[in-house]
């Protein structure tokens, strides 16, 4: 027991989510949808649900229709817990 001690500190993974901004009206935030495809727990069938996460975008580059990956992070404000990682695809 004792020879099998934690080399370092335990780092957890964070959470990654892809989505769509469907908002930039605020300052340093924007708000992204992320649709999820879960199956019905008695028909079977699947559905899509959709979060709106509220993410923090330091320099406001990203803007609506972009697509985003958003990794999560310390609460940053009342609503925001998660951090624009990259713009995927600008919108047309």
């Amino acid at each position: 027991m004792a020879d099998e001690q934690q080399t370092g500190p335990r780092v957890a993974t964070r959470k990654v989510r892809e989505g769509l901004v469907v908002s930039d009206a605020m300052e340093a935030t924007v708000v992204v949808a992320v649709i999820e495809r879960v199956r019905h727990p008695r028909y079977g069938k699947t559905v899509q649900r959709t979060k709106r996460l509220y993410v923090h975008d330091g320099d406001n580059s990203a803007k609506v229709g972009d697509r985003v990956r958003v990794v999560e992070t310390r609460p940053l404000s009342k609503l925001k817990r998660w951090r624009l990682a990259e713009v995927l695809e600008r919108a047309r």
